[in-house]
């Protein structure tokens, strides 16, 4: 019956074409694009219309295939064709499902296993075939392929596909691999002379600085083009500038606000007018040095003035720039790492359509952005086997007989990175085992160019023959932990993104109860120099807090002096009759002095009428009686007084000295009163002390 069925409608397709011929009256070789789409019909429905006899058969497919073999391929002229069916029948279904095989079998292998993916493959390899007019992939040249992408009529749903073909039939070894995409064009620019935008555009175009720096530093020479265009039209090229014109450059910028002189203010919309913040003004500087030394250093105009000193930021500026790292506060860090142990794949993947990474890669890659302290781009860049464990106990490398227990650390090796080289750092075994977990599980992934040592490298976090993109981690990981723990994706230090990670961890490890130092720490964090490390790495307040009170500063300039009250002489009323009724225990005596704290002789005392030896007999009274009540009062101590607490008589001697001649509260003077030799007085003590 299939069979039959299949006849009649190749039968029908014939005749369809003889009454065009007859409708026309031209054979059917001689017809155009226009002509084959008028007898086939734009769609389905029109050709239903014009063919009722045919309707309920699929002469139309037939016909189709037939005009293609005669030479038409203008397809999309017909509206929604199936290309699977046409092709199948020019060049027949054995070879066309062999060919879609391959290409699907090397992309499950890559882990593009969803039905929808398997569907746009087989529809865009008949669309590549059938434009390439051969059934062999060995034919698809990467000519054919570019074409490929330029044809506009292939769905967007497949044409998005195409890199995957691509590089399918480059793992098949029938082309080279794939180009990287080319990058955006720059924006035109806009209010700033054409000579001044030649020579920015030509130090683009030379400098050896990194793509994002150069777009970077482009936009701030433009900005000072802009300034100029407005400010100094007569100045059009850096040879004009001079030490005055740079004086006037750093005047400038520091009274810009956000908005002026740029040619793009979407971002920054609801700014505009504020003044700028001291780091973009320093960047405007620091720009602006760039240029001229490098013009001078390239010996592109003659080097009329030193540019890190005319155009050096102000201190005004630079004093307000400093290490300020983001850190996110434990309350809420520790609510994302009881996300991150806890991920599921819903939390990631709220819908149930579209292409999903596997749990075991986001839980992977979730736990390393946790623990290891490292950079988004480090991350997306780490590569199979960068984890190793320790297997036996290693002894530490000092000089106790201390052991580091096997599989207590597990190393990571991080790949070449922003500031040095590649190096290997420890990290937690709970980022070793869950990166284990993923690259068991991982499909083989084909090797991909590392964009910073252009060398072939297989990428741990690779899925379907694609790296993680850097801002996977912002876009799709942060939120869902933060989503997942109940906290805002925002604090007020900002929003919280991938590096803020590195400052969270960094300044906990330098607050630890063991801290690391700030070398082990730069070595951690793989730093060249300890200053940058001082960006990351923050004190918290209990830590400065705790160093604060171990430091005693309070007790320092205060010491603590026992009290006796005379209850006795408080009540019966001798108090009020001028009769002493407050001692402080001077350690070898009593001073009865009421205004204690203001003489100047309590240290050194000088023994005056206020003062009782503790070995007379009204002190020993004092302490016989019952109704004595103790007290402790705190008594703050000048720097001469300190200093003879802290380095003893030879201080003592100095500040008796300079007393001599300072009267005492009953008027006397030492020198007058004659007071014993210094060497046997004794300094203030605090009550435990005196025991």
């Amino acid at each position: 019956m299939d069979d039959w069925h299949h006849r009649r409608s190749a039968r029908d397709a014939v005749a369809v074409i003889l009454q065009g011929c007859a409708t026309h009256r031209l054979s059917f070789w001689a017809w155009d694009a226009a002509d084959w789409a008028a007898i086939l019909g734009t769609s389905g429905n029109a050709f239903l219309t014009s063919y009722p006899r045919w309707a309920r058969t699929s002469a139309r497919s037939y016909a189709i295939a037939l005009a293609y073999l005669f030479g038409f391929t203008e397809l999309n002229l017909l509206g929604s064709v199936g290309r699977g069916a046409v092709a199948r029948k020019v060049f027949g279904e054995a070879i066309i499902d062999q060919a879609v095989e391959q290409v699907t079998s090397v992309l499950h292998g890559w882990g593009q296993r969803s039905p929808q993916v398997a569907v746009r493959t087989a529809s865009l390899v008949c669309h590549a075939l059938l434009l390439n007019r051969s059934p062999l992939l060995a034919d698809l040249s990467e000519d054919a392929l570019d074409g490929l992408r330029a044809n506009m009529s292939i769905p967007y749903s497949l044409r998005a596909n195409i890199h995957s073909l691509h590089r399918a039939l480059a793992a098949l070894g029938f082309v080279g691999a794939p180009r990287p995409p080319a990058r955006l064009p720059l924006a035109p620019v806009e209010g700033v002379d054409p000579v001044w935008a030649e020579w920015v555009q030509r130090w683009h175009d030379t400098s050896p600085l990194p793509v994002s720096s150069r777009k970077g530093r482009r936009n701030q020479m433009l900005r000072m083009g802009r300034w100029l265009a407005a400010e100094h039209p007569d100045i059009q090229e850096p040879s004009q500038w001079t030490r005055e014109l740079c004086a006037a450059w750093v005047a400038a910028v520091d009274r810009f606000r956000i908005g002026d002189f740029t040619q793009n203010d979407e971002s920054f919309r609801d700014r505009i007018g504020e003044p700028l913040m001291p780091r973009t003004k320093s960047g405007l500087l620091a720009g602006a040095r760039q240029l001229f030394r490098d013009c001078q250093e390239w010996g592109w105009i003659l080097r009329c003035f030193d540019p890190a000193r005319a155009l050096a930021t102000p201190r005004s500026i630079s004093a307000l720039i400093g290490p300020d790292p983001r850190v996110i506060a434990d309350d809420v860090w520790a609510k994302l790492l009881w996300a991150g142990l806890n991920l599921e794949h819903n939390d990631v993947y709220t819908d149930p359509v579209g292409r999903k990474h596997p749990i075991e890669l986001l839980r992977a890659l979730a736990l390393t952005w946790l623990f290891a302290g490292l950079r988004s781009d480090e991350i997306v860049r780490l590569r199979v086997g960068c984890i190793r464990w320790q297997r036996e106990d290693v002894a530490l490398p000092c000089d106790t007989d201390e052991m580091l227990d096997k599989d207590a650390v597990c190393l990571l090796d991080v790949p070449v990175h922003k500031t040095g080289t590649a190096f290997t750092k420890p990290v937690d075994p709970i980022v070793g085992q869950a990166i284990a977990v993923w690259e068991a599980v991982r499909p083989t992934q084909p090797a991909v160019l590392d964009r910073k040592t252009s060398e072939r490298v297989h990428l741990l976090f690779s899925y379907w023959a694609q790296g993680i993109g850097r801002q996977y981690l912002n876009i799709r990981i942060i939120p869902a932990l933060c989503a997942k723990a109940g906290v805002p994706t925002a604090d007020v230090r900002g929003n919280i993104t991938s590096h803020r990670a590195r400052s969270t961890i960094a300044s906990q490890l330098y607050n630890a109860k063991e801290p690391m130092t700030l070398f082990e720490l730069q070595a951690w964090l793989g730093h060249r120099s300890p200053s940058a490390t001082q960006h990351y790495a923050k004190i918290a307040p209990t830590t400065l807090a705790k160093a604060y009170s171990d430091a005693g500063y309070f007790a320092r300039n205060v010491r603590t002096i026992e009290v006796l009250i005379d209850r006795d002489a408080v009540t019966s009323g001798q108090a009020a009759a001028g009769e002493p009724w407050q001692f402080y225990d001077l350690g070898h005596g009593y001073c009865t002095y009421s205004f204690f704290e203001q003489c100047p002789h309590r240290m050194p005392c000088a023994r005056c009428d206020f003062y009782t030896p503790k070995d007379s007999s009204k002190a020993q009274l004092l302490e016989a009686k019952e109704n004595l009540q103790r007290m402790l009062a705190n008594v703050p101590l000048t720097e001469d007084e300190q200093a003879a607490v802290d380095d003893g008589q030879a201080a003592l001697d100095r500040l008796l000295e300079r007393l001599i001649d300072v009267p005492t509260p009953d008027g006397a003077t030492p020198r007058q009163i004659a007071a014993p030799a210094t060497a046997s007085l004794l300094p203030i003590v605090a009550v435990n002390q005196r025991k």
